[in-house]
């Protein structure tokens, strides 16, 4: 059985998700934590339950989802994984952060420990996540779906009643109709959806309610 930690961090209100079972090996997803505080109440909830990090993975490459990418990386020796569109996206951390707050950005993002694309599995402990490649909201756009305990993670391309941001760079509004009509929308109606920000919703309930999937 999965163990799914949700923690809403940065100013942007994003989940990062610390998932594990009971071997106690476990991921990260999408660790956008820009605080000390935020970085302590993670790995204070790593270190009590005992984990063992395996893989950092990212749904895509936006500030808001990789603020933390450097902290797990370097208490963890865990460099992260996420499609190779997005390295662009990637190596413009400092320029985002810039653009979207107004801030800098300073720290030192690690080179990426690999690239998934569609159809990869990561496995951890005695799960196995599938990856679905769901361009639109950005190009290398993924999400991990994991078929045993019908669970899907998927980053800012599905929310509950909504969907991603098309209108940044690498963004594309019939990219991403299509990516979750033919790729997401097929999955079973009882997933559970765990998104990049606000609460989880399942794929039978999207169907129904999602005003642009309708």
């Amino acid at each position: 059985m999965l163990n799914i930690k949700t923690f809403q961090v940065n100013m942007i209100g994003e989940n990062c998700y610390v998932v594990s079972d009971d071997t106690r090996e476990a991921v990260v997803i999408d660790c956008g934590a820009s605080s000390a505080h935020e970085e302590k109440t993670i790995a204070d909830y790593i270190q009590a339950e005992g984990l063992q990090i395996k893989h950092l993975l990212c749904t895509h490459a936006h500030f808001d989802h990789i603020f933390g990418v450097p902290f797990i990386a370097g208490k963890y020796n865990v460099n992260p994984v996420f499609h190779e569109a997005d390295r662009p996206l990637y190596d413009s951390m400092p320029s985002q952060v810039r653009d979207f707050i107004g801030t800098t950005y300073d720290r030192i993002l690690p080179p990426p420990a690999g690239y998934v694309t569609d159809g990869d599995r990561i496995t951890f402990g005695t799960h196995t996540f599938e990856v679905i490649h769901t361009p639109g909201h950005s190009l290398g756009g993924v999400e991990y779906y994991c078929k045993e305990e019908q669970i899907l993670f998927s980053g800012d391309s599905l929310f509950r009643y909504s969907i991603g941001r098309t209108d940044l760079p690498g963004g594309d509004y019939r990219t991403l109709i299509e990516s979750l009509t033919n790729r997401i929308l097929t999955l079973p109606d009882d997933v559970t959806v765990y998104p990049g920000h606000g609460p989880t919703t399942t794929i039978g309930e999207e169907k129904r309610e999602n005003p642009y999937l309708l």
